[in-house]
C-alpha cells in the first residue's frame, strides 16, 4: 500500500494518537454535552491531523506553514476547552495531566515543522 508523505511525519501520527486519547477521554462526558463540548472538542482534534495532512499536499512551503499555524491554533482551541472540561469536573485530574502533556508534546512539534517549513521557504524565495 502506498504511504503518503503526511503519513510519514511523526507530528501527524502523534496528532493521530492525540485525537484517539481525546476521543477517550470525552467518552466520560455528560450525555448532555454531546452536541455541545464533546462535539467541538472533537473537531477540534481531528482538524490536527487534517491540517497537516492537507498542508503536506500544498505545493508551496508558506501555505504549508499557513496550514501548520491552523493545525496549531485547534491545538490552542483543545487546550481552552480542557480546562473548562477539567474546571466543570468532566475529567479527572490524571487524564487533565495526560492531555496537558501531549498538548505540550504536539505543539513543540508543530512549533518545529512551522520553522522548518518557513525556513526552507526563505532560503529558496528570499536573497
Amino acid at each position: 500500500m502506498y504511504e503518503y508523505n503526511f503519513e510519514k511525519l511523526e507530528v501527524w501520527k502523534f496528532s493521530i494518537d492525540f485525537a484517539k486519547k481525546v476521543y477517550e477521554i470525552t467518552e466520560s462526558f455528560l450525555d448532555i454535552e454531546k452536541f455541545g463540548l464533546i462535539s467541538q472538542i472533537r473537531r477540534a482534534v481531528v482538524s490536527i491531523s487534517a491540517n497537516v495532512a492537507e498542508g503536506s499536499a500544498k505545493q508551496s512551503l508558506k501555505d504549508q506553514a499557513r496550514f501548520t499555524k491552523m493545525a496549531f491554533g485547534s491545538l490552542m482551541e483543545i487546550l481552552n476547552q480542557m480546562i473548562l472540561s477539567f474546571k466543570l469536573k468532566f475529567i479527572k485530574e490524571k487524564d487533565y495531566i495526560d492531555i496537558r502533556n501531549y498538548i505540550e508534546n504536539l505543539s513543540r512539534q508543530l512549533n518545529a515543522l512551522k520553522k522548518s517549513q518557513l525556513k526552507r521557504y526563505k532560503e529558496k524565495f528570499l536573497p
